[in-house]
Parts: C-alpha cells; structure tokens; sequence
C-alpha cells in the first residue's frame, strides 16, 4: 500500500495509537504484498493498483488505470452547523459550486449515490453533466436528482441486488439503512420521494434522505464496499466478502463490531465520512468526534485501518 503525501492516524494518545496499529496488524512494509494477496484470494484475478482520493465526508474518487468511480461526490460544502451543538439549520439554502467541483473533478464512469441528504447529493448534477457518468440511485435519489436538474438519460434506478457490468469493473447493488442515534434512534430528514418528481429541493431539509443502498464495487481485482453511514442491513451482507471497507463512524452503539461480524474477514478498512464537513476542504479534516471508536472497532477485527486526510490519496 502506498499513501501519497501522509497517511493521518487521528484520536487519541501516541501509546494507544501505537498498540491499535499494532493490534490492526499496520505494516507499512508488509502493506502492499498483503493487500495484494487478500484482493486475489477474493477475487480470483490480476491485481492492479486501485488509488482512494478522499473529497471529505463520503467523497471519493477510486481510480484504476483509466477507469474513475465517485461515490457521494459532495465538494461545495456549504455552511450547514452540522456538528455544532445547535445542530445542522433545516433552512440552510442548498449550494453547488462549479467553481469548487472544477478543481478536483475531471472525470467519472459511475456514480454511486448512497443516500439523498444534503452532504450527499447537491454536486451529483453538475458532476454528472460535466463527466457523463452514469449515476446510480434508489427512485428517490433519482426523482431528487431530477428536481436538481440532472441529466435524465444519465440516471440509472437501483434498489438492491442488481449487479452491474462496466468496462474495467463492476458494481453490485445491496439494501441499507441510514445510521440513527439518541434516546430515539433517530436521524435528520427522513423520507422518500417515489413517484412524481418533486419540487426543485431549496433547503437542506428538502434533501431528504430517500432509502440508504450499499455498493460492492470490484475494480483492478479488488473487491471494494462503500458504507455512507454505519447502518447497514446485516440480512444483505450475511458473510460477504470484500477485500476493504469504506466505513463511518457513528451510529448505535457498537455497531462497526457488528458490521465486521456480519461480513468475512477484511482485511483494509478505510475511514469516511468522518470529518466535520463545514471545515474547509482544502485544509486538513477536523475529526468530529467518531474516529476514535471506530479504529477501536477495526483493531479488534484484526483489520488494518486507513485514514486520509482531505484530497490525499492511498493505494492498494
């Protein structure tokens, strides 16, 4: 494995850093033949270098050779209080940026839309006009990406267990749920827009959060599952195996030990959606609170745990 520029371990003192690393079988030297021989084992094919750019929050640009897939491609990142203590302001008025998207986007494939919130969404128009991707979502992701004015003949409905064929890699669909927290198990914006496309969404309280899919996209023989929340259905990921998680923090409790439970031994794990996302992009992430417990939870998997900070870069 190589990560360009750094690598940023966060949270914590430097002795419980260490004895996590240790426990999560971190081997900087080791890093690259190991996750090489997982991705091959799972896969049964040639490997390649696959690289991970982090956008913040649950944007990512994962590249191999030729071929881009962005998940969740969210880089405006408009003020929304999200993790003050006052709590994200259901009026904050939606914003996308082309200016912002410019500097980082050139190119996709696909797009996996995972959910319809507000850090999620708002880009995908302009990403998707400006790259050709095909964008892949639930009916209410699409009837919300319709209202934001995306191109139509681009958006291709999903809802759980499709399984897709791309040239250079291919993506499976599978049924999720939205982390919830609190004395109510609650989370912000619920609802589905099936049916009749909406209005044009103009507040982030519009931007509701539709259904929540998981994707298994397998790309230069690696074996890739993207987790926008920490929900998850454990029904629709019973023993599957994948050679790396993409997995946020948060949730109820305990519910990253769950998660790796459910699934077959991984072997990389990489941190999402884990900084505070009213921070600048293009300084490091500001961790909102959630990443300690969450390499707590990969350490004792066994796994190794990655993290990026904001536009770096890691390679398996």
């Amino acid at each position: 494995m190589s990560v360009s520029r750094r690598r940023v371990l966060l949270g914590g003192t430097a002795a419980t850093a260490a004895a996590v690393a240790g426990a999560a079988g971190v081997r900087a030297a080791e890093g690259a033949d190991a996750a090489t021989g997982s991705a091959a084992r799972v896969s049964g094919g040639a490997r390649e270098p696959v690289e991970f750019t982090w956008w913040g929050n649950h944007a990512w640009q994962i590249r191999c050779g030729k071929y881009v897939v962005l998940t969740d491609p969210w880089l405006t990142r408009f003020h929304t209080g999200t993790y003050s203590a006052a709590g994200a302001d259901s009026a904050t008025r939606i914003v996308s940026s082309p200016a912002v998207i410019d500097r980082y986007v050139t190119a996709a494939d696909a797009i996996l839309v995972h959910h319809g919130h507000y850090d999620h969404l708002p880009d995908v128009p302009y990403v998707a006009r400006k790259t050709g991707a095909t964008v892949l979502g639930n009916e209410s992701h699409l009837n919300l990406l319709r209202a934001l004015r995306a191109p139509a003949d681009q958006l291709s409905q999903v809802s759980g267990g499709e399984y897709l064929p791309f040239e250079g890699f291919t993506v499976e669909v599978f049924r999720s749920v939205h982390s919830c927290g609190g004395k109510r198990h609650q989370f912000a914006f619920p609802g589905t827009r099936p049916g009749a496309v909406p209005a044009r969404p103009r507040t982030i309280a519009d931007l509701v959060e539709g259904g929540t899919l998981a994707y298994v996209l397998t790309i230069g023989g690696l074996r890739i599952l993207s987790l926008s929340t920490a929900g998850f259905d454990p029904g629709a990921l019973r023993d599957l195996q994948v050679d790396v998680v993409l997995a946020a923090p948060g949730g109820e409790p305990g519910v990253t030990d769950r998660l790796l439970a459910t699934l077959k031994p991984v072997k990389t794990v990489i941190a999402t959606h884990w900084d505070d996302f009213d921070q600048p992009l293009d300084k490091p992430a500001v961790d909102w609170g959630g990443l300690s417990k969450l390499r707590t939870s990969v350490a004792t998997a066994g796994a190794e745990f990655v993290v990026v900070d904001h536009l770096q870069s890691t390679t398996l």
